[in-house]
């Protein structure tokens, strides 16, 4: 099971939040997601709980709870939606090169 988890403090690490799932059962995976420029704590995270029955006791159980001051919300995670904002194959790419694009321009011989 794939476990959404939001609101968390930005001092808690990977390691603080699969402890924090682990006393429910056995967590296989605990991930704070992270700004790639700065490197500092997003406020969100997954966790991955192989037992549907011990990740809906985690989730029912901390969903609500104060960890550090901040409130939880936790729910299964949703499949991942795919990013519209880029096409596949490149998209809208100008050409570049002699000539102004691919193949084009004056022949060189």
């Amino acid at each position: 099971m794939n476990i959404y988890v939001a609101n968390l403090h930005y001092r808690l690490n990977d390691e603080d939040l699969h402890q924090i799932f682990s006393e429910f059962g056995e967590v296989t995976s605990a991930k704070i997601i992270k700004d790639h420029e700065t490197g500092r704590s997003r406020g969100f995270g997954f966790v991955e709980m192989p037992n549907q029955e011990e990740g809906a006791k985690a989730m029912e159980s901390l969903n609500g709870n104060t960890i550090e001051g901040k409130q939880l919300t936790v729910n299964e995670a949703r499949p991942k939606q795919p990013n519209n904002n880029f096409r596949s194959g490149g998209g809208n790419r100008g050409g570049g090169g002699y000539g102004g694009g691919y193949g084009g321009g004056r022949d060189r011989h």
